[in-house]
């Protein structure tokens, strides 16, 4: 019996795909007998092509109509032919098919009568050797996938027949099948809705083949019908949709409640395998998907009864077409292994670690920082300056973060420093006696700030031997050194990790892992440094305009530090302090101001950088000092410079720009007070602004160094070995006892506090200092000291007493005065065991001190102890040993809890979307990508 074939050619706004289209039907060698035209409510003049077109009828279909709705209309509108040999050919505008395509489709299916649907070799529209899609396919999940897709067509593909589905462009399908199965599923309006309409056709017992020989051009998929472009998103909510409403349509019934259930925990599950995968743009859709499924009305139960009705066969009888996970996952690996295209981004050729001297350079800073702090060496804890050792065990360290009692002083219930999540996670590293990760860092913190100043500059230098030049000039950098020696901690962190945000900030406009990257190492350096958060925001608001195209990966890196610094910055509102929100976290040091020719010289304290002392030491003029720092530093200031006026000056006004920045946050955190040490106020420490002004320094100087050509290898001689002799006398300040920093003793307070502490963890000792022949400082500490992690700059910061404040201070007046004060109730419910006095230092706090030694000498509430390494001690024999106060653990309140609960669920995504769980993606080849342009997508509405 003669073949009757139906063509129907759908078009919306399709006028630049559809001349060919219609030119490509017009040369069949065997033509249909029909051509039904239909206008899906086309923008452009594609109705008016498909009205001057041999279109034998013309139908319109309203604007929002789906493919499948597009075709029933087209079906209706065709007479029937009154016999079982009437076929179907669906056709969109961007469908052009070979001359032999529909004779190899009608040759095909008349040779094997249980074939009702028959689907072509669809070819990529501007590439005709490529394959674009032939034949399609399930996972066992119901994941749908292409067979085959994106190879060149050397028939390689042409031996297989039988498919599970055929894609909906081209594909030709007998007319009483379509009409017996419905057509389309209306809950599928785009993506799987062939694949289902084929598996609906097998299990109604019909067979389904692909068909090599004939081909047909393609410019996109079935989510592209009438739109110009797609949103990445829209792709993955419409895929991940028809997927679960497959699923429940396929589902049994006793299994249809379960999976119904699922839908969300599944949404919550695969959304941090997206974040793992680093595909954080899923999230929003995969939610979507989930919702829009479980309630979205009547489709899914449409379709099941329409399944119902026409189901036949088993679900067994298709498995054996069905992808199983090795195939699927050799698809993937086929898809990964596919060339790279060099003009789809700005790979270049990198310099090697080892062949470039990465290697040899942190090798060698790393022997420098051995000579350095080798007096370190065997030490568990360090102290002096800004360092205290940590707590003794890792529980008591992570209870200090969030937000809850603060033990330093008197006590009180508020938000910990942000720099207390990063001690907490420095001391998780030696877990067993957190303080030891200090001193570890100590040895290591030259070599990995010279290893992320190598790979950062790998992105700037040109010349092979740049990273290692940047690497050792960042390690010995004045600020680092300066920052070390000065037991300032968290200004030593940021420096360190400066280098590895700019890195992963620069490739994080590209990269989800490097953007989240960049993330934490934002939060590190800001919780570190926070004197540095204005510059850093001002550098990324930067880099946001600068990199439109990765804007929506680049715009997040904040969030983590903003977590972490959000329940300080309420606090510090509450008590009308916003400036206090810059000060250094960890033990308040005084020092000299720095004037702005000294903070140029990178000596955040003044002076010369140790030049003063070494030449002292040498018999030599110590005045000149700082015009050797200055003769030292101007091959390095005078190469930054020069770039400005060198080819690529385009990269070196951005790094003196952030050069500046540093310099000007230097300057103004010198002249700032926010803390004090008694009477004695505290600055900001200005090392944190000279490392920014450092980094900035060295990026131009980078800059310089490729565009000067010969001169090149010089100077780098030159800047290297004066950069390194600048830094003598801090590298050599341990060695000649010119450093702050020193191995803690085994006890922090006087022994017989320290046993006593053994008994009673919460013993207070107060300390008392005298300042002034009127003044006296307090400190008040438990247990057996006070650490680093107890540190707080609310405390530090605090403009006004609180209750227990003034009733330490007072306290304090009496005891070192004679009078009738009782202070035995004040000592109870502060729960003071011991009084320290600390010998006098000046002739001013003498009298001070003999007074204050003579009142607790008279006073019969305490028991002279004698002399020790701390002062004088005494011991309070009348108490009746009540417990210290407390307050809220930072779990024990609601506030508390939701804190830690967002801090850890955004700095934990933050970290799974980190984490390099995926070989990068490579590009297809170039010229290989299509316009996305085809098949239909389901509307907004």
């Amino acid at each position: 019996m003669q073949q009757r074939v139906t063509a129907i050619l759908v078009a919306r706004s399709g006028a630049e795909y559809l001349e060919r289209t219609l030119a490509a039907l017009d040369a069949q060698t065997r033509r249909p007998e029909l051509l039904i035209a239909v206008d899906a409510g086309s923008g452009d003049l594609s109705g008016q092509l498909l009205a001057a077109s041999v279109a034998d009828r013309l139908v319109a279909a309203r604007d929002k109509s789906t493919f499948g709705q597009a075709v029933a209309l087209a079906v209706e509108a065709a007479p029937l032919a009154g016999t079982d040999n009437e076929w179907l050919w669906l056709l969109a505008h961007d469908n052009a098919p070979e001359p032999e395509a529909l004779a190899q489709l009608l040759a095909a299916v008349e040779i094997a009568p249980s074939v009702s649907v028959a689907g072509p070799k669809l070819m990529r529209w501007s590439q005709s050797d490529v394959i674009a899609e032939f034949g399609e396919s399930m996972t066992v999940f119901g994941r749908s996938l292409r067979l085959v897709e994106g190879e060149l067509d050397q028939a390689q593909h042409d031996v297989q027949n039988d498919a599970l589905a055929v894609a909906a462009g081209g594909m030709l399908v007998r007319r009483s099948v379509w009409t017996m199965l419905g057509g389309f599923d209306p809950g599928l309006p785009s993506i799987d809705a062939a694949l289902d309409f084929s598996v609906r056709a097998r299990l109604a017992g019909h067979r389904v083949i692909v068909v090599p020989g004939a081909r047909i051009a393609s410019a996109g998929g079935p989510e592209h019908f009438g739109r110009p472009s797609l949103r990445e998103t829209r792709r993955t909510r419409i895929t991940r949709a028809a997927q679960l409403h497959r699923r429940l349509v396929y589902s049994p019934p006793l299994a249809l409640p379960l999976h119904w259930l699922s839908l969300v925990p599944l949404a919550i599950i695969r959304s941090l395998l997206h974040l793992l995968a680093k595909r954080p743009g899923a999230i929003g859709p995969e939610f979507a998907a989930a919702f829009r499924t479980a309630f979205g009305g009547l489709s899914v139960a449409r379709a099941r009864r329409n399944l119902r009705r026409t189901k036949r066969l088993s679900w067994q009888a298709i498995a054996p077409l069905r992808v199983s996970w090795h195939q699927a996952a050799e698809q993937r690996a086929h898809r990964n292994d596919q060339p790279f295209d060099a003009t789809a981004s700005d790979v270049h050729e990198r310099v090697g670690f080892v062949g470039g001297g990465g290697i040899w350079a942190v090798v060698a800073v790393g022997l420098i920082g051995l000579i350095a702090f080798g007096g370190l060496l065997g030490s568990s804890a360090l102290t002096g300056g800004g360092l205290l050792p940590l707590s003794a065990d890792l529980g008591s360290l992570w209870e200090k973060v969030g937000y809850g009692w603060r033990g330093i002083g008197a006590g009180f219930v508020g938000a910990a420093d942000p720099f207390a999540h990063v001690l907490a996670v420095l001391g998780s590293m030696t877990f067993w006696q957190p303080s030891v990760s200090i001193v570890v860092f100590y040895f290591l913190a030259l070599p990995v700030a010279a290893l992320g100043a190598w790979y950062c500059a790998r992105r700037i230098g040109s010349h092979a031997w740049s990273p290692a030049l940047a690497a050792v000039l960042w390690a010995v950098a004045p600020p680092l050194l300066e920052s070390l020696n000065g037991g300032h901690l968290g200004a030593t962190i940021a420096h360190v990790a400066l280098p590895w945000l700019v890195l992963l900030a620069l490739n994080g406009k590209r990269s989800w892992a490097a953007a989240a990257g960049a993330a934490l190492a934002f939060a590190g350096v800001a919780a570190s440094a926070p004197v540095l958060v204005p510059a850093l925001l001002v550098l990324w608001a930067a880099w946001l305009v600068a990199s439109p195209r990765g804007a929506h990966r680049l715009l997040a890196i904040p969030l983590p530090a903003a977590a972490l610094f959000a329940p300080l910055v309420f606090d510090q509102i509450g008590r009308g302090n916003l400036l206090a929100l810059i000060a250094d976290p960890g033990v308040p040091t005084a020092g000299a101001t720095a004037s702005g020719i000294q903070l140029v010289l990178g000596a955040p304290e003044g002076g010369s950088n140790g030049w003063t002392l070494l030449l002292e030491r040498l018999t030599l003029p110590s005045a000149a000092g700082p015009f050797v720092v200055a003769a030292l530093l101007l091959p390095l200031a005078a190469l930054a410079l020069i770039g400005l006026f060198l080819r690529g000056n385009a990269r070196a006004i951005p790094a003196l720009a952030v050069a500046l920045l540093g310099y000007v946050t230097a300057v103004l955190a010198s002249r700032i007070d926010v803390s004090s040490i008694g009477a004695e106020p505290v600055g900001v420490w200005a090392g944190s602004g000279i490392s920014l002004f450092w980094l900035g320094l060295i990026s131009a100087a980078l800059v310089a160094l490729s565009s000067i050509g010969r001169a090149a290898n010089g100077s780098a001689v030159l800047v290297g070995v004066a950069s390194v002799l600048v830094s003598i006398p801090l590298i050599s300040a341990g060695l000649l006892g010119a450093s702050d920093v020193r191995p803690a003793p085994e006890r922090l307070l006087p022994a017989f506090v320290d046993a006593e502490a053994e008994a009673r963890p919460d013993v207070g000792t107060l300390f008392l200092t005298p300042q002034t022949q009127d003044a006296i400082e307090v400190d008040l500490q438990r247990g057996r000291g006070t650490g680093l992690d107890d540190q707080s700059t609310l405390d530090a910061t605090a403009t006004t007493l609180n209750q227990s404040d003034a009733q330490l201070a007072t306290l304090a007046g009496n005891l070192a005065s004679r009078g009738g004060y009782d202070s035995a109730r004040d000592l109870d419910e502060l729960a003071i065991g011991f009084v320290v006095l600390v010998e006098a230092r000046g002739e001013e706090a003498d009298a001070m001190f003999t007074r204050a030694r003579e009142a607790l000498d008279g006073n019969p509430l305490f028991v002279p102890v004698g002399e020790t390494t701390s002062g004088l001690l005494w011991r309070y024999v009348q108490g009746d040993d009540s417990p210290a106060p407390s307050g809220p653990g930072n779990t024990d309140t609601v506030y508390g809890a939701v804190i830690l609960a967002v801090q850890g669920l955004i700095v934990g995504l933050t970290v799974l979307l980190a984490i390099p769980t995926t070989r990068p993606r490579r590009h297809s080849p170039a010229g290989s990508g299509e316009p996305a342009k085809t098949f239909d997508e389901e509307s907004d509405d």
